[in-house]
C-alpha cells in the first residue's frame, strides 16, 4: 500500500497551547484539575491523566477549594472565574487566544448595543463548552442557532449581530448569514447593513482545513480519519472526507482499524481533527503498516 499522513492534521494552535500549559504545571508537581476534558480525545486525556491531570465536572468544581483549576482551550463564562475566586482556587487559564478574542468582541458588542435591544446570535452547537463560554458574555441573553430551523428564535424587527463558534463550517455559516438577510428583507427592511452585521469568527486554521481535506480525501482510495467521538470539529471534518470519498473510516484509536478495509494496492490517507494529537496519528500510521505487511 501507499500510505500518506496529512501534514496539516493534529492539534490546532489553541489545543496545543493548552496541553503545553497543562504539562508545564504538572512538571512543576502541581495538583491540577481540568474543568471538563482538556481535549475531546480520550487517548490524549488518558495520557495526561497518567501525568496527574484530573478532569472534573461542574458539580465537583463548585465544591472544590484551594486548588489549581485549568480552564481549557474552549474557554469559560465569567461566572466560572468568579466561582473559582470565591472558593479560593487558582485559575490556570489555557483559553485559546482566538476564543478569548471572540469572547471579548461578543461582550463589547452586547454591552454597547443593549439600549437598541440588539440581539447577539451565535451559530454553534448548544451545550458545547465554547458556546457556553460565549453565551456567558451576554449574561446568557444571546440566541444560539444551529441551522435554518432555528431562525424563529430571532426577532427580525431588531438589530442582529451574528457570531460563530470557532470550529463551525465556514460554508454553512455563510448560508446562515444569507438566510438571516432574507428574513430581514421579508420583514420589510431594505437597510440590511444598518440592521445586521456578521463577524467572521471561525478559526482560519479550521476553515482552511475544509478545502484541503476535500482534495486529500479525493486523491486516496481509503481515508482513515482519527478523532475523538465527542469532537465537534472531528465530526465536521470527517463528514467532509466522507462526502468526497465514501471509503472514509472514523477511528478513535489504531485498534479500531480493520484489515478488511484494505487491499494490497490501496492508497491510504490518514488525517485527523484539530483535537487529535500527532502521536496518535503516527500510531495509526504504524497500525496500517502492520496490516500492509500481512496483506497478500
Amino acid at each position: 500500500m501507499k500510505i500518506e499522513i496529512d501534514a496539516n492534521s493534529g492539534f490546532c494552535f489553541g489545543v496545543e497551547k493548552a496541553v503545553e500549559i497543562a504539562e508545564k504545571a504538572l512538571n512543576n508537581k502541581a495538583d491540577l484539575f481540568s474543568l471538563g476534558q482538556i481535549v475531546h480525545n480520550d487517548e490524549e486525556v488518558h495520557r495526561l491523566a497518567e501525568l496527574g491531570l484530573k478532569s472534573i465536572g461542574r458539580e465537583e468544581f463548585n465544591n472544590i477549594r484551594g486548588c489549581n483549576i485549568l480552564i481549557r482551550a474552549h474557554g469559560e463564562p465569567p461566572e466560572t472565574y468568579a466561582k473559582a475566586e470565591a472558593n479560593g482556587n487558582t485559575i490556570i487559564d489555557a483559553t485559546c487566544p482566538i476564543v478569548k478574542k471572540l469572547q471579548y468582541r461578543i461582550k463589547k458588542i452586547w454591552e454597547t448595543n443593549r439600549e437598541e435591544e440588539a440581539q447577539i446570535v451565535i451559530y454553534g452547537k448548544p451545550g458545547h463548552a465554547e458556546v457556553i463560554g460565549l453565551l456567558g458574555q451576554t449574561n446568557n441573553e444571546g440566541i444560539i442557532i444551529t441551522g435554518k430551523e432555528d431562525l424563529h428564535k430571532i426577532d427580525f424587527t431588531k438589530p442582529v449581530f451574528l457570531f460563530a463558534q470557532t470550529t463551525m463550517s465556514l460554508e454553512r455559516y455563510a448560508r446562515i448569514s444569507e438566510y438571516i438577510k432574507e428574513k430581514i428583507v421579508a420583514n420589510g427592511y431594505t437597510d440590511i447593513d444598518a440592521r445586521f452585521r456578521m463577524f467572521n469568527t471561525i478559526c482560519r486554521q479550521v476553515s482552511n482545513r475544509e478545502p484541503y481535506l476535500k482534495e486529500f480525501a479525493a486523491k486516496h482510495d481509503i481515508i482513515i480519519f482519527v478523532g475523538g467521538r465527542e469532537s465537534s470539529n472531528g465530526k465536521m471534518l470527517f463528514t467532509i472526507c466522507k462526502n468526497v470519498n465514501p471509503e472514509s473510516y472514523f477511528v478513535s484509536s489504531p485498534q479500531e482499524i480493520k484489515e478488511s478495509w484494505f487491499s494490497k494496492n490501496s492508497t491510504v490517507g490518514i488525517c485527523g481533527a484539530t483535537s487529535t494529537p500527532r502521536w496518535l496519528i503516527k500510531n495509526t500510521y504504524c497500525r496500517v503498516l502492520e496490516i500492509d505487511s500481512i496483506l497478500i
